[in-house]
């Protein structure tokens, strides 16, 4: 039976990408049709929807199955001039190994490989497995660790007996790559549930660094930790030193005299400062309320307080590593109205290949990202930038349009391709898609969209709730344009919706025409996260405009960290505070980066060979800017902006307003807004603001897609 997050989903795809619209069950022009089916048979043709009545003949059971058969139709010569559709029954497909295409399995130009949701019904990769042999803890030594509140509550299941705990063991993650922690992840009814944890709302603080900052241990105050008879088994995960780096840490003991917790390589990232975040994971002692679970890998005992009585089917662990879907190579392939859900690994990874399509598909409850576009997951690579510049394996043109993505335990979408050292461009996209709570395991630098690259284009998405960034971008002559972004950065500190950093060459971004509103803010007196950013051009981002931009409380709308040739232009900022942050930091308290020539910025500079073509060409302040006062924040153009509530621009470092080309820009009163009181930021016909050129934004076309049910609908969780 679908769950009521699967009918949802189900009821929406149609309307949630033009892509499916008008489909039918059969053959596109000149072309094929095959079927899948959860009933069919692997013996059969594949070419009817449903079996005969004798029994003879019918659907394909496996995705493999159609792919061989297309494969068989290139070899023989027959593949036809349409192209072919391979229609997927609704019904659950479990995936204990990736789908794999390479380049035998491409389609061909007008004439591609779609695998494709039959109409109406909701085809499900899942790679995980149901959990059965539930049993109420009873034996007097395990409830003795168990919290008084949740005696009676607690049920187990052996994975041992059941062929699962052998894959987790298998299976266990490192602190780099968090959401392997235990080695699986256990779902209810659909949904993700958090492991136990402590304390259950907020953080603990670390009390001290006994080793020193980079040692093997922290130490605590509360009284809590010495509860936790069994470590083995035991995590912590922190914000150690900076409120924008998380890293997950095995636990060797705890040295209850001492109030310390020892920990084992790697230790937590950048060490450990005393009056940091930190929480213990994985203790069966802190399950306490319902929805709590633990494993405990030396015995295959999984641990779990059900929120309401446990059905057959109620309970799902995800196990499979590897993407579900891995396209390497091929082209010309689309994915339409699949759901993608309960795994440890990514929903669809792409390597290579030109022209390939994701659309109207759901993705949920995935250990890492939805869609990764780039060099191979397999290889536990993620793209943190590096000084060795290299043409990424994204290959060309793909597209990833209308798809729902959430909760995910990294980020959304990887689109990584193009030339960094030609500037050749991947043509990749991001169009339409819902990507909403993410990073539910990996907090930090997992965006909803990340680029790698050059010449990508991220437009008409709607990202939010997440802890850490909405947008990454890391390359050259990427747009993007018209998303709506909100309640992002929401745990984080010194972060940013939209983020670049330090390098001086990643030039010719444009960020224009979106609308970014409630971003997390606060006082540092009330103990919330100030320092957030909608638009953050960290440490020496440079030739990057940022133009027709609605900001609606969006923190410190939009900081340019040293850096030059930034243009801030046509923007409308509401209740921002300030709406715009330049700083001149290479003369300030960064100036040590200006000591020598050994730094990031120069080796980066140096990667790409920025000072001749073809960035001296197509980006010509480079050409002359280590002779033209490299540590000054020059070239600069704060205007045509409109700024109400909040405060107008800081500028610190003994800049001027002259010195960032501030002017045209109206900080007086209300400019006549429509009726801002409801949000409806339009400038009247006869506002003052156009006398200074302003340019009219397109607001209706920001966010989803007009027509997209999702748009006025919100989340499908």
């Amino acid at each position: 039976m679908l769950s009521a997050c699967s009918l949802l989903a189900l009821a929406w795809l149609p309307l949630c990408a033009t892509a499916l619209a008008g489909q039918r069950p059969g053959a596109p022009p000149g072309g094929a049709a095959l079927f899948v089916a959860p009933n069919g048979n692997d013996a059969w043709s594949g070419r009817r929807d449903t079996p005969s009545v004798t029994g003879a003949d019918g659907p394909f059971a496996t995705l493999e199955r159609a792919r061989d058969a297309v494969r068989a139709l290139r070899r023989a010569g027959r593949y036809p001039r349409g192209g072919v559709t391979v229609w997927v029954r609704g019904g659950t497909y479990a995936r204990n190994a990736s789908f794999v295409l390479g380049p035998e399995d491409s389609g061909a130009p007008g004439a591609p490989v779609i695998y494709r949701a039959y109409p109406g019904e909701l085809p499900r990769l899942v790679g995980g497995r149901s959990v059965k042999g539930w049993t109420v803890v009873a034996d007097s030594a395990t409830n003795q660790r168990i919290a008084t509140k949740a005696l009676g509550r607690v049920w187990r299941a052996d994975l041992r007996e059941q062929g699962i705990a052998a894959v987790a063991e298998g299976a266990q993650r490192t602190s780099s790559v968090p959401a392997r922690v235990v080695g699986l992840e256990l779902y209810w009814r659909d949904g993700p549930i958090p492991l136990a944890r402590w304390p259950n709302e907020g953080w603990a603080r670390i009390a001290g660094a006994p080793a020193g900052q980079m040692g093997d241990r922290f130490s605590y105050e509360d009284e809590r930790p010495a509860h936790w008879r069994n470590v083995a088994n035991l995590w912590v995960h922190g914000f150690w030193t900076w409120d924008w780096a998380d890293s997950y840490v095995k636990v060797g003991a705890v040295e209850r005299a001492k109030r310390e917790i020892v920990t084992l390589p790697p230790h937590g990232v950048y060490g450990y400062s005393p009056g940091r975040r930190w929480r213990a994971l994985n203790a069966l002692e802190e399950i306490d309320e319902p929805g709590e679970w633990c494993f405990e890998r030396s015995t295959g005992q999984l641990f779990f307080w059900p929120p309401a009585p446990l059905e057959e089917g109620s309970t799902r662990v995800a196990t499979l590593e590897d993407p579900l879907v891995s396209v390497r190579g091929a082209s010309h392939v689309a994915f339409e109205g699949l759901m993608l859900e309960c795994s440890l690994g990514a929903g669809v990874e792409i390597v290579g290949g030109e022209r390939n399509a994701v659309r109207a598909c759901t993705f949920r409850n995935l250990g890492t990202y939805a869609v990764w576009i780039g060099n191979g997951l397999a290889s536990g690579s993620w793209y943190h930038y590096s000084d060795t510049v290299r043409p990424r394996e994204g290959g060309e043109r793909h597209v990833v349009e209308g798809c729902e993505m959430y909760d995910l335990g990294g980020g959304g979408i990887l689109l990584a391709g193009g030339d960094r050292r030609t500037l050749a461009p991947s043509r990749h996209a991001a169009i339409g898609n819902h990507i909403h709570h993410y990073g539910l395991w990996e907090r930090t630098y997992r965006a909803g969209v990340s680029i790698d690259g050059v010449g990508a284009r991220v437009a008409n998405n709607h990202i939010h709730h997440a802890p850490h960034q909405a947008i990454f971008v890391n390359g050259n002559d990427c747009v993007i344009e018209l998303n709506e972004i909100d309640h992002v950065c929401m745990e984080t500190n010194d972060a940013g919706a939209f983020y670049m950093g330090r390098d001086w060459t990643q030039r010719g971004n444009i960020v224009r025409w979106n609308h970014f509103h409630d971003l997390r803010a606060g006082t540092a007196a009330a103990g919330q996260f100030a320092d957030v950013m909608a638009v953050y051009l960290d440490d020496w981002m440079s030739g990057t405009t940022v133009f027709g931009n609605l900001f609606v409380r969006a923190g410190r709308a939009v900081l340019i960290g040293g850096g030059r040739d930034n243009v801030v232009a046509n923007n409308i900022f509401v209740d921002c505070t300030p709406a715009v942050h330049v700083d001149q930091r290479g003369l300030g308290w960064a100036k040590y980066y200006f000591d020598g020539s050994d730094n990031t910025l120069f080796t980066r500079l140096k990667a790409v060979n920025g000072t001749a073509p073809p960035y001296a060409t197509r980006y010509p302040p480079l050409a002359r800017i280590l002779q033209d006062e490299p540590a000054k924040a020059k070239g600069n153009r704060v205007e045509r902006n409109v700024v109400v509530g909040g405060r107008w621009l800081d500028l610190t470092d003994g800049l001027k307003p002259e010195d960032v080309g501030a002017r045209d820009n109206w900080s007086e009163n209300d400019p006549g807004f429509e009726d801002a009181a409801h949000g409806d930021y339009r400038l009247r016909k006869g506002s003052p603001v156009w006398r200074l050129g302003f340019e009219a934004i397109p607001f209706d076309r920001m966010g989803l897609p007009r027509g997209d049910k999702r748009r006025e609908a919100g989340d499908t969780r």
